[in-house]
């Protein structure tokens, strides 16, 4: 028998039968330019993106309108992650996402005022507390995923970070450490954060009133808004450009702080355009626990609460320490004090009216002493042998 091009005699045998019998599953298999049609990736990237951000839209208005504190980042957050984990392909492009980084700063910038600058001359103690609480916080969360769940040192060390989440996800990977429970363990710290603290403080009596971004009026001057555009953006830019930590939105800050803090110009941006950035950081946010199956989730579930509850405590002591000592608010303190992402914890704080200095600040200081520290020892342990836990202590599906 005559062979076909490419087959063996027995192959090319099977190829002709299944064309006679099932001549359907032969042209999708044997000749795909005749299969099923396949949508263009650029066109289903842009549905996907769509999709992701009417969710993510829809949880914000959800929670706007149960009136929940901090509703347009936690409740468009909560909806992309649960969409995320149901299998919905959440995707949000990085260009959209820095663009988003870039308005929130401005939004943040024009908050600042004199007045709020005045008190930077008392914030050293409050430094001091949130680099010891941060430290405790490290190693009271390493030593609670090492000792309760069998934990690994490196990966403990890693999902113990208390902030940094990029830093450690690159870590992970390049070390070899546990990169699956590290990033559960910390996207669930985020989230709750995000969606209990908020609640906490209304609870408590402590959050301010509003629960979404101020309306502010018409913008007075259109020159003022071009130059608040063109000054914030060239910074973000050149924070991104020298590395520094948190850039895009620390730089459209610090761009729109100054303008705003020396009077030079008053203009801010439409309500509508700072709703839609919040709206889509929680997206982006969210969309993190995308691949995660909810059996894995369930796996890491305890380790990510458990750590969680370790980092709250030793977080809340401190913060409360700082109001005992220090004239600020507890709103403030608790926000600033928080084991969050940094441009997660700046939207919560303009979410709920609070003061984005002394979080930016405080966050700022945090985010480079645990890089530090986390590169620091993350490379130590990865250069010796570590000692491994007996059987009975590590978690179940845990590779040594």
């Amino acid at each position: 028998m005559p062979t076909g091009a490419g087959l063996p005699s027995e192959a090319w045998a099977k190829s002709l039968m299944m064309a006679v019998q099932a001549p359907s599953q032969y042209a999708m298999r044997f000749c795909p330019p005749y299969g099923p049609p396949q949508m263009p990736s650029a066109v289903t990237d842009m549905l996907h993106t769509a999709e992701t951000l009417l969710t993510a839209a829809a949880g914000a208005l959800i929670f706007q309108i149960l009136g929940l504190p901090g509703g347009l980042v936690s409740g468009s957050m909560l909806a992309v992650a649960i969409s995320a984990l149901v299998g919905r392909p959440v995707r949000v492009p990085l260009p959209l996402a820095r663009v988003c980084f870039v308005l929130i700063g401005m939004l943040l910038g024009a908050v600042v005022t004199p007045e709020t600058l005045h008190g930077i001359a008392s914030w050293p103690l409050s430094v001091a507390l949130l680099i010891a609480s941060s430290t405790i916080m490290f190693i009271g969360t390493a030593c609670y995923l090492r000792w309760v769940h069998g934990w690994d040192s490196l990966s403990a060390l890693l999902g113990a970070s208390p902030g940094s989440m990029a830093q450690v996800m690159a870590l992970s990977a390049e070390l070899h450490a546990d990169i699956r429970g590290i990033a559960i363990v910390h996207v669930m710290r985020v989230l709750l954060i995000v969606v209990g603290l908020p609640s906490g403080l209304a609870l408590f009596g402590s959050a301010i009133g509003a629960v979404g971004l101020p309306r502010s009026g018409p913008v007075s001057s259109l020159t003022e808004l071009t130059i608040l555009v063109v000054i914030s953006s060239a910074v973000a830019l050149l924070m991104l450009r020298i590395r520094f930590p948190g850039g895009l939105m620390f730089g459209a800050m610090a761009g729109s702080g100054v303008l705003h803090g020396t009077g030079l110009i008053h203009a801010s941006l439409p309500w509508w355009v700072g709703s839609a950035g919040v709206v889509t950081l929680g997206a982006v946010a969210g969309a993190r626990f995308a691949n995660t199956s909810p059996r894995l989730l369930l796996g890491y579930l305890g380790a990510a609460f458990g750590s969680f509850a370790v980092a709250t405590v030793v977080a809340a002591a401190f913060a409360l320490l700082v109001v005992a000592l220090l004239p600020f608010r507890l709103a403030d303190v608790a926000v600033a004090f928080a084991p969050g992402a940094q441009d997660t914890m700046m939207v919560l704080a303009l979410a709920l009216h609070l003061d984005p200095v002394y979080v930016g600040a405080h966050h700022l200081v945090r985010f480079l002493v645990v890089s530090l520290a986390v590169a620091v020892a993350a490379r130590r342990l990865a250069r010796g042998p570590l000692v491994p836990l007996p059987k009975r202590w590590q978690r179940p599906g845990y590779d040594d």
